[in-house]
């Protein structure tokens, strides 16, 4: 490794003097473009680095922030000058400034020197706005309707007006509605967040949005409007309910802030001069269902000058929860489907067929008379006589809407979700359909609701049948990117834990979640139990019985996602913050061993097997189980190395050479090279993990790719399993095993499940029509896109991106690959293709990133950079031959590459 970081920094100096230089750009704090709403007293920046010049690398940043933009672009610098810094790094650096207060606006820049002493321009300026630093600032009270009890709906209205005299400079809004808010001011909604506030532990945490105001309110009158929804936060049932249960009534917070042009502010809390009124919302479950009578729905109550005499004072409520901006993305509505065919099952019931399974609601534009009822009931399979079936994913679910009888009505709910494909419609009829007294439906539309995150991700192929797989997991994904990392989002909508670390990869090279890992990470904490327990799901709403709350393969989520955070951002806040937390549960697991074993738990879930798909068939519990638990300790071994807890880590690596003895006794079978039951998973987790021998890697491999082809190149492993079957043959080198796997037509496939006529990908490898159409679970192939065929992988060696792997993998009868990841340094792309028994690559690598290049090369083959000898290319150093892949040292910049008779 050491050798490998001399070549780094050797091929990080060698700047050519062609090109533009160094130039920062995208900034941000705390991961997030321009925040509004930090209460971190020290925000972190980052920024990335871009440049023409190979080798381009940053040696010394300083940074400039202000109170205003105009002393920020005169250089005075009246909160923080950084000075002349001498690092590489760009990411994670402190705000060291004056201190910061609450609601305070900051802007800042940066400018960087390279390595060749250059200085680079200075940056475009970023901003970003202060939360409640001091609590000693938060004005307003916790406020409920004065009848509190737990039911379904009807959904409590809340209003104020609030009088401004003079005029506004800005103006800040704090609101955190429980379970789940819409803000209105002045008759307009504030942002297009839905589903908010994000879903926490609320008896622990309550998260607040918060927004910058400033263009909504005016000089006079404002009316503060908020309609509230059940959520999470209390879930009573009536319908379709994975559980039911209620952390209390529907309750508000909320406080604006207003900064006046003469400098004064002014701060309004929710207090009991709040109004409260029963609103058009009468039923709400997260789960059942949404209903919405538009005749209850007071005109212009979200307006100023709206007469509100006649409603209830609010009441005072306290939740236990402590207030906490919200860092993590906001849910919007991100995508909208059209119908692609209606059709008529059966007399006055219409389906419409949107074309994708996705995770949303129905938007409907209808006429009718006052007091008709629209239902609409989603789903993602039709039964035999065409109407909507909700088998696969929990019913009686529906929403409704009573029309006012005013014209066109146009709804969509607010506080309920569901994945689905169809929609039925019953009490209203199509433009074109000639029934008469019916309410018109004039458009049904589809809307897609997944968390703003940032896409970073692209792939394509050569071969379709590997673009419509991407295309199908990328749905899934999408379809689950909640406020917590769900499985399925109709019957479950829980955030079921393993799929967040064995999904991992796949999910971070095609998404920014800087500031999802940290939330889920919180989340799991506060779920831990006092014996070190992390249970299953998280936040932890329902207890499930003991099967389903403690599996190791499940609450190991724990360990690893801090890790990743390291390991592929570079941040190591959530890792430091999340220790004791690693700590105590890998000393729950050690508690539950029997000989060093740990026999218990869902196993490889969801495995081919024999009966029913569950808890696992091929593979023993106390393979999955303990390997896990062994990859735990290994990760605990190096981050209590990382944070200096010198006598942790001496403790996790004797504790390593335990597990590693415990489980070659238990399980490997030295002279038939083979673990266990000899199931893909049991011969894939050992060599993913560090528990296979060296000496013995070559033949377990071998093994696998014999027990893979036996099966007719289908997948038996299951859920936890399958992750370490793709990471085992990327490893490998074995993509033409992989490809075999991903294109297979019959079932159990990925093929199988489009061929099914599968939107999304689905729970079992089958399509099995019992089970969900849209989980998240079995995505794994998605990572070996990146990491195998175009070969782009973080070097576990070096964390924090500083420098990485690109080893691109020709497989099957591939003809090209394209793959983009935008990471928080920069872009890293590779797009190859093959032409005339000639291997041509592009590779761009982002300044200050260095990399070991392999190109699929024999040791007779020939290598050209930009039509020149590699040898003659000064920014491309060999370093050796492995096999059929020669190996390079670059630096950053673009490489244009050519491997005349490559070896496939």
């Amino acid at each position: 490794m050491m050798v490998r970081r001399i070549v780094a920094i050797f091929f990080l100096a060698l700047a050519s003097a062609l090109g533009a230089g160094l130039t920062p750009y995208a900034l941000e704090s705390e991961a997030r473009h321009n925040p509004v709403g930090i209460d971190e007293g020290h925000p972190r920046l980052s920024w990335k680095l871009k440049s023409d010049r190979r080798g381009d690398a940053q040696a010394a940043y300083e940074i400039l922030a202000a109170s205003a933009p105009e002393k920020l672009s005169s250089g005075n610098a009246d909160l923080w000058d950084s000075g002349r810094v001498a690092s590489p790094e760009t990411a994670w650096i402190p705000y060291a400034g004056a201190p910061l207060h609450s609601f305070q606006h900051c802007w800042w820049k940066v400018r960087v020197w390279s390595v060749s002493g250059e200085s680079s321009p200075w940056s475009e300026a970023a901003e970003w706005t202060m939360g409640l630093v001091d609590p000693r600032d938060r004005r307003g009270m916790w406020i409920a309707a004065p009848d509190i009890a737990l039911r379904s709906g009807p959904m409590p209205l809340f209003r104020h007006q609030v009088i401004v005299e003079r005029p506004v400079r800005r103006a800040l809004v704090l609101v955190a509605g429980l379970g789940s808010h819409e803000l209105r001011i002045n008759g307009a909604k504030v942002g297009d967040h839905v589903l908010a506030p994000a879903w926490s532990d609320f008896r622990k945490t309550v998260l607040y949005e918060s927004f910058d105001v400033t263009s909504l309110i005016k000089t006079g009158p404002n009316a503060i409007g908020v309609l509230l929804g059940n959520g999470f936060y209390n879930i009573v049932g009536g319908r379709y309910s994975k559980f039911t249960g209620s952390f209390g009534a529907p309750r508000l917070w909320l406080q604006l802030h207003i900064e006046f042009d003469d400098g004064t502010t002014s701060d309004t809390g929710t207090d009991l001069k709040w109004r409260v009124h029963a609103g058009p919302i009468t039923f709400s479950d997260v789960y059942g269902g949404e209903d919405f009578d538009a005749r209850l729905e007071p005109g212009g109550w979200d307006r100023p000058g709206f007469d509100d005499s006649n409603w209830s004072k609010a009441s005072f409520v306290e939740p236990a929860g402590t207030l906490r901006a919200d860092s993590s993305p906001p849910a919007r509505v991100l995508e909208t489907f059209d119908a692609t065919r209606v059709s008529q099952p059966k007399p006055g019931v219409f389906v419409y067929d949107l074309g994708q399974n996705f995770a949303g609601w129905p938007k409907i534009a209808v006429s009718g008379p006052a007091g008709a009822t629209v239902r609409l009931t989603p789903g993602e399979l039709l039964d035999a006589s065409g109407v909507v079936s909700q088998r696969s994913s929990g019913g009686p679910v529906f929403f409704a809407y009573t029309l006012k009888g005013s014209g066109v009505e146009t709804w969509s709910p607010r506080f309920s979700y569901y994945g689905f494909r169809y929609v039925q419609v019953e009490g209203a009829r199509p433009e074109s359909d000639p029934i008469a007294n019916l309410p018109v439906i004039h458009d049904l539309k589809g809307e897609f609701i997944y968390l703003d995150v940032e896409r970073t991700g692209r792939f394509s192929s050569s071969d379709e049948t590997l673009n419509r797989i991407h295309a199908l997991i990328d749905a899934a994904v999408r379809s689950n990117l909640q406020h917590v990392l769900t499985d399925c989002p109709h019957r479950e909508k829980l955030g079921w834990l393993e799929q967040s670390y064995l999904m991992g990869p796949s999910l971070l090279y095609d998404w920014d979640l800087r500031t999802l890992l940290p939330k889920i990470i919180r989340d799991i904490g506060q779920a831990q139990t006092a014996d070190g327990l992390i249970p299953d799901i998280a936040p932890e709403y329902v207890l499930l019985d003991e099967g389903f709350r403690d599996s190791p393969e499940w609450g190991s989520a724990g360990i690893f996602l801090p890790w990743f955070a390291w390991q592929w951002y570079g941040d190591m806040q959530p890792l430091a913050n999340a220790y004791h937390t690693m700590k105590s549960y890998t000393q729950y697991l050690g508690s539950k061993t029997k000989d060093g074993l740990l026999t218990y738990g869902l196993g490889d879930w969801y495995d081919i097997g024999p009966g029913e798909p569950g808890v696992s068939k091929l593979t023993p519990q106390g393979v999955t189980a303990t390997a896990t638990y062994f990859a735990d300790l290994r990760v605990l071994e190096q981050t209590a190395r990382l944070l200096h807890h010198e006598g942790d880590a001496a403790w996790f690596q004797t504790a390593v050479e335990k597990e590693r003895l415990a489980f070659q006794k238990a399980f490997y079978k030295a002279a038939e090279s083979d673990y266990a039951t000899g199931s893909q998973t049991s011969l894939a987790m050992p060599l993913v993990t560090g528990l296979a021998p060296d000496s013995a890697r070559g033949a377990l491999v071998d093994k696998l790719v014999a027990s893979i082809r036996r099966a007719g190149n289908h997948p038996t492993a299951g859920d936890v399993g399958y992750h370490y079957v793709v990471e085992a043959l990327t490893n490998a080198g074995r993509s033409d095993v992989l490809f075999d796997m991903a294109t297979v037509k019959t079932a159990p496939s990925y093929a199988a499940q489009l061929a099914a006529g599968a939107t999304s990908l689905t729970e079992a490898w089958d399509a099995d029509p019992n089970s969900s159409q849209n989980h998240l679970m079995l995505g794994h192939i998605e990572e070996w896109f990146f990491a195998g065929l175009a070969g782009i992988r973080p070097d576990p060696d070096v964390p924090g991106l500083r420098h990485m792997i690109i080893n691109p993998q020709p497989a099957g009868d591939l003809k090209s690959v394209n793959a983009f990841w935008d990471t928080f340094r920069g872009p890293v792309s590779v797009e190859w293709h093959v032409d005339r028994g000639s291997f041509l690559a592009t590779v761009d690598v982002p300044p200050g990133i260095s990399a070991d290049l392999y190109l699929p090369a024999a040791s007779g083959s020939k290598v050209s950079s930009s039509g020149s000898p590699a040898s003659e290319d000064p920014a491309i150093r060999f370093i050796r031959q492995e096999g059929n892949r020669r190996v390079y040292a670059i630096s950053s910049g673009r490489y244009q590459l050519q491997v005349r008779d490559f070896a496939r």
